[in-house]
């Protein structure tokens, strides 16, 4: 079940601390730019306050990355993120572009899955759901 069809948008611009010897975007940062991106993601959808509530977690099981191109130092760039179910599992589908030219830079899939605090693995809860079937 695809969550949203209209990819949230999260900007950033790269930093001269995140470039490797080569002189562009070290490939773990990328990694970060993810999970910046699902942070944002959350925030905007009002998400955060209820997962904190409900004493979840969203855990990271699985990432899966493509990279393209290069990104270099003070580029603007811009994550695009969807989300899908895939029980028991939310997947996020993030594309990273450059903001300027539009080329895609790289592309991941991350499967991420809900914990309470005794850290056993939950389905995704309804209300969940539920927030975000009204994002169609």
């Amino acid at each position: 079940m695809i969550l949203q069809d209209q990819p949230h948008r999260t900007s950033l611009s790269v930093r001269g601390y995140e470039l490797d010897s080569y002189g562009h975007v070290n490939n773990a940062v990328y990694l970060q730019y993810l999970e910046q991106a699902r942070w944002v993601y959350m925030r905007d959808h009002e998400l955060l306050d209820q997962i904190n509530q409900n004493e979840l977690f969203l855990v990271v099981t699985e990432t899966r990355i493509r990279y393209m191109r290069e990104a270099n130092l003070l580029d603007e760039i811009t994550i695009e993120t969807t989300l899908k179910e895939e029980k028991p599992y939310l997947v996020f589908r993030h594309q990273i572009k450059n903001a300027k030219t539009g080329l895609l830079l790289s592309r991941a899939s991350v499967k991420t899955i809900f914990v309470n605090k005794q850290r056993m693995a939950l389905d995704t809860p309804d209300f969940i759901l539920t927030s975000l079937s009204t994002l169609r």
